[in-house]
């Protein structure tokens, strides 16, 4: 249980600066909250959850396949690195340079919206591909098939905390926390994305 615990923290560390990020998925669900609340909020990470889930089972049934090929787990911890470090960079920049603009109502129902932001975001499937495929394969490595369900539980929960509190508050004010602590965080966020790059590189070198 205990190792269970310590790998999910480790995955919600990581997740969190992926959910938090400022995105097409998080503006579109601050102009959907606007209007409709915590449950548009709700919709648009079920919407995710759709697409997420089937990528993430995929993902996950190819590891012991692929697992055969030499220097796999090698191989992908240098790409999750590498990933992690752009992710942490893009973040920092984008952070940084982030304006608050004012959106138009959407046209489109949350649940539609989440499923398209998610199909056609290309780095949240790259996301998944490198630094994600990477949590699934050790977790896989260490309890099989239920490490699945071990990665997928760590994780989705913070889709629906987020995107469902994000919407709740901004209908309630158009201000979720200062820009300033905003920016914080997420530079601290990407700065823990950096550590666990290192940390990557540094178990294969052992």
């Amino acid at each position: 249980m205990i190792q269970i615990l310590e790998f999910g923290v480790i995955v919600i560390i990581i997740s969190a600066s992926g959910v938090m990020t400022p995105g097409p998925l998080f503006t579109a669900n601050i102009s959907y909250g606007l209007h409709g609340g915590i449950k548009s909020g709700v919709k648009m990470a079920m919407g995710h959850t759709v697409v997420e889930l089937p990528l993430i089972i995929l993902l996950g049934l190819g590891v012991f396949s692929l697992e055969t090929i030499p220097e796999f787990r090698t191989t992908i911890s240098i790409l999750g690195a590498i990933m992690l470090f752009v992710f942490a960079a893009l973040q920092i920049k984008k952070t940084l340079q982030n304006k608050k603009t004012q959106d138009p109502k959407p046209k489109q129902g949350p649940l539609i919206t989440g499923i398209a932001l998610s199909v056609f975001n290309p780095f949240f499937i790259i996301w998944w591909l490198t630094i994600g495929f990477k949590l699934i394969s050790d977790a896989m490595s260490i309890w099989a098939f239920a490490g699945i369900v071990i990665v997928f539980g760590f994780h989705i929960w913070m889709d629906f905390a987020w995107l469902g509190g994000t919407s709740f508050f901004a209908s309630k004010s158009r201000q979720i926390i200062s820009d300033r602590n905003y920016k914080i965080l997420m530079v601290s966020l990407s700065l823990l994305l950096i550590y666990f790059g290192i940390t990557f590189l540094m178990d294969i070198a052992i």
